[in-house]
């Protein structure tokens, strides 16, 4: 995933996977910061108390903030696979919870890895994805003889309209995905011959 594109998990999802009489239980969610995923762990361990072990890991922005927790499994069994299962998934701003509940026969170190990273694996692919690109966000003030054809080269770049107010003349703020932005703004020049031009106002992360 390039620095112009983020995937993020789509919906909150949670799944249940056996393996060997242990009741795997997979939670997913996406955060925004690291106290969110902090918050979510504490529910979750609050929510299954009763639980042999809940294992989390969280990655958030560029993967730069990473954490992990076995929780009383052996070291590197639990949490290293779950957040490995987040890297291969690539995506990002997002909290894996696998809660385990002991079935009484011992799984052995590969065993608790593969089930583990399973129930991750799982839990984010119920959860789905969305990518979000790198949008531009602008402003065009044009007359209103020149509005109807403005939203006809806007539609033709699939903008997402944020607000339109009719004044003296028409303000149009607006989002077109970056790598669209130069082929717009010549569009834009051409069409109506430079008589007004995009307005750079910031940059978003939004899906197409």
């Amino acid at each position: 995933m390039s620095e112009e594109k983020i995937k993020r998990l789509k919906n909150t999802a949670e799944i249940r996977f056996t393996e060997k009489k242990s009741l795997f239980i997979g939670f997913s969610t996406s955060v925004k910061n690291e106290q969110e995923a902090l918050e979510i762990i504490k529910q979750k361990k609050k929510e299954f108390a009763d639980a042999t072990h809940n294992v989390y890991a969280y990655i958030l922005g560029d993967g730069t903030i990473a954490r992990y927790s076995d929780d009383g499994e052996p070291q590197g069994t639990a949490g290293m696979p779950v957040l490995n299962a987040i890297r291969m998934s690539g995506i990002t701003d997002v909290c894996v919870v696998v809660t385990r509940y002991f079935g009484g026969i011992l799984l052995g170190a590969g065993g608790l890895v593969r089930a583990y990273s399973t129930s991750a694996s799982m839990a984010l692919d119920a959860g789905g994805t969305s990518v979000f690109e790198s949008f531009a966000e602008l402003e065009c003030v044009c007359s209103y003889s020149d509005y109807q054809k403005l939203q006809i080269l806007l539609a033709s770049y699939e903008a997402k309209i944020d607000t339109t107010e009719f004044l003296t003349e028409v303000v149009v703020k607006f989002a077109i995905p970056e790598d669209e932005l130069d082929k717009f703004n010549k569009k834009l020049t051409e069409t109506f011959a430079a008589r007004f031009d995009a307005k750079r106002l910031g940059t978003r992360f939004d899906t197409k």
